[in-house]
């Protein structure tokens, strides 16, 4: 594999990707908290600042999650669709330089906008005068950007296969099932039953459990909620390892395929 052949796909995809004026949603991340900032002290003056921290930890989810899931799935079905993938293919690169400098190029769009729009929240949080812990949101972020960046290569994995719409619901289905399967097995060994209890043990093995990157409860709290180093370094190689893995199968499958 060529490092510089993947850069360089890298560089075009990271481009392209801002071509399509996706950083347009940190403006519109800025002013959903400039709205939420005047309209929380009038409808909930006791627990504003609370509902502010929350708010905007989630806002940057979703806004990120959506861009994570539309573009990624379109990002390889798109040049395939367009049959622009036939030019790629032509030119001296391989089919896994060509899924991982897709890959790298969503993912650096991905942590731009997680750090701008964490930025935008420290800002406001800090105008508004309301009590953070600076470090705990900074964790956050940067679990959020693996937790995208496994998002992505679960997109791009459907995308190498099937069309984008497809894709889309399949890569929605995933991250939900993902932010639940811990909760699944803890009601199945509750339920006590035996076939359910391997239904959902297989779905956990089988799933990525991304509740392990969601950190934005504990960033709310405060450093002191946030898990143990251990559990903490354990959990972003897990995000590693499961990500690594997706791209090798995403990989395969396009090399398998005729065009």
């Amino acid at each position: 594999m060529n490092v510089n052949r993947v850069i360089a796909i890298a560089n075009n995809s990271f481009r392209e990707v801002v071509r399509d004026r996706i950083l347009y949603i940190i403006g519109f991340y800025a002013v959903i908290l400039a709205a939420a900032a005047m309209l929380l002290p009038q409808l909930a003056a006791a627990t504003e600042d609370k509902m502010f921290l929350d708010l905007g930890l989630a806002v940057m989810s979703i806004l990120s999650l959506i861009i994570a899931v539309f573009v990624g799935t379109g990002l390889v079905s798109k040049e395939i669709e367009k049959r622009t993938i036939l030019m790629l293919i032509a030119k001296p690169i391989s089919r896994p330089e060509f899924i991982l400098g897709k890959y790298l190029g969503l993912s650096t769009v991905l942590a731009l906008l997680v750090v701008a729009m964490s930025a935008i929240y420290l800002i406001f949080l800090q105008v508004n005068n309301i009590s953070y812990s600076a470090t705990s949101i900074v964790i956050n972020g940067i679990f959020l950007i693996l937790q995208l960046s496994l998002i992505s290569a679960i997109a791009i994995a459907f995308g190498v296969f099937t069309g984008s719409m497809l894709a889309t619901a399949l890569t929605f289905a995933v991250y939900l099932m993902g932010n639940i399967t811990q909760d699944l097995l803890k009601l199945a060994r509750i339920s006590e039953n035996p076939g359910l209890e391997r239904i959902t043990q297989g779905l956990y093995l089988l799933l990525p459990d991304l509740s392990r990157l969601d950190l934005k409860n504990e960033a709310v709290y405060g450093f002191s909620a946030l898990p143990d180093s251990t559990t903490l370094f354990l959990n972003a190689g897990y995000s590693l390892l499961y990500s690594a893995m997706l791209l090798a199968i995403a990989a395969w499958i396009f090399s398998q395929r005729e065009f």
